[in-house]
């Protein structure tokens, strides 16, 4: 045995607990960078977190202007901030893009140098600035992850910085912040959140050594992650369509902001797989929500790797609420796909690439591309050379999702 679990040092989840969020950043500094972004600045909840942190500490600076999938101009802009009021403890509000963009800067703050100095995983060499994270959406997790998503303009395809001193050290998870989130981000975050969960569950298990978990960061599946991951599963399965159909159901927003935040957990030690890899170059090239991205790939990554993770599926087909009493697990393998593209049709994810202006022949350039993000692919249980990833890629471009990859071998 040798597993492990990351996470933040204190977690806090619940309607109403925002209160605490003064007196935690207080504990843990006194000049403050607050990163958040306009629309948010802009709302009663967030202004008033804002007011009482500054009634808290004796210094506030505020970086408001987080622009989605964290450009490094921003990062920049950020650090700079950071800088003049001479920041010891930062509070991120806001979505993933926000939470990623105060982990780098935290990084930079510690560590000096840029952004490109740590890309790639357990680059960082230590502990960053304290990091509060306070997330406003249910979806990407980033409150509990040792991952942050950056855009490099010299580079075709998003980059990571992946490295467990980035772990914000507290995370505060109140529903309550999320009621304001319009439909199509509830959608969007959402199924992220349950790709991350389904990720994680059927990620490919791989043996390690006692070194392993500190040089490294995602290292397949365990049976931790795999209870965080199906009650995750659980609780998105059955929110995520009420939410995005009234934004005011508090029980469903509490069900996924839980539900987000265990699939965080799960994912920050098993990884994500092909979709997110597979993502990374096309929401580059079409600058569509990265949300939206994984969750269309999803059924079509998972159909490929059937014959390997039949009984996972299986298992996730009861846990979202199916029948299975009397199926085989290809039988409910095949359920759960079924369920999957319906869960996706109803929250209003586009079916094929071709529907985001995907052009085919670019398909074979992106499967190259992501076949180079390994701290990923090698987290997909199915075949993962080129080859596989362009007939992923295939399949989700024409929406047939009974198009079988090949391993070399049978080819």
């Amino acid at each position: 045995m040798l597993e492990t679990v990351r996470g933040p040092r204190q977690l806090i989840v619940g309607e109403g607990v925002a209160q605490n969020i003064p007196r935690v950043v207080a504990e843990c500094g006194s000049r403050v960078l607050i990163v958040t972004d306009r629309v948010l600045l802009g709302q009663p909840s967030v202004a008033g977190i804002v007011a009482a942190v500054r009634e808290k500490v004796a210094v506030v600076g505020v970086f408001a202007d987080a622009t989605p999938d964290v450009p490094l101009s921003d990062v920049d802009l950020a650090v700079a901030v950071a800088a003049e009021v001479d920041a010891d403890v930062i509070l991120a509000i806001g979505g993933g893009t926000v939470i990623d963009l105060a982990k780098i800067v935290g990084v930079i703050r510690r560590h000096g140098g840029t952004p490109r100095d740590f890309y790639g995983e357990s680059k960082v060499p230590g502990p960053t600035i304290p990091l509060v994270a306070v997330p406003t959406t249910s979806g990407t997790g980033s409150e509990l992850t040792p991952v942050s998503v950056l855009t490099d303009p010299d580079r075709e395809l998003k980059v990571g910085v992946s490295s467990v001193h980035i772990v914000p050290d507290f995370a505060i998870v109140d529903p309550e912040l999320t009621y304001s989130c319009p439909a199509t981000v509830t959608a969007h975050s959402g199924i992220d959140a349950f790709c991350h969960a389904v990720e994680s569950y059927t990620a490919r298990p791989r043996p390690h050594g006692p070194r392993d978990p500190v040089e490294q960061v995602f290292l397949g599946r365990n049976s931790i992650t795999d209870h965080y991951a199906l009650l995750a599963a659980e609780r998105i399965a059955r929110s995520l369509p009420h939410v995005v159909r009234d934004g005011g159901d508090k029980e469903a927003r509490a069900d996924m902001s839980y539900g987000s935040m265990l699939a965080g957990l799960a994912f920050s030690h098993a990884g994500t797989a092909a979709p997110h890899a597979l993502q990374y170059p096309i929401g580059a090239a079409t600058h569509t929500p990265h949300g939206l991205g994984v969750g269309m790939l999803l059924p079509y990554a998972l159909d490929a790797a059937k014959d390997a993770i039949a009984d996972r599926l299986a298992i996730l087909a009861g846990v979202c609420g199916l029948d299975v009493t009397d199926a085989s697990d290809a039988e409910a393998a095949d359920m759960f796909l079924t369920w999957l593209d319906r869960l996706l049709a109803d929250i209003g994810i586009p079916a094929t690439l071709a529907d985001i202006g995907v052009a085919r022949a670019d398909l074979p350039r992106f499967a190259e591309m992501a076949s180079g993000v390994t701290r990923l692919v090698q987290n997909h249980p199915g075949p993962t050379d080129i080859a596989s990833l362009n007939a992923i890629l295939e399949a989700a471009w024409t929406g047939d999702r009974t198009r079988r990859v090949l391993t070399p071998e049978q080819r």
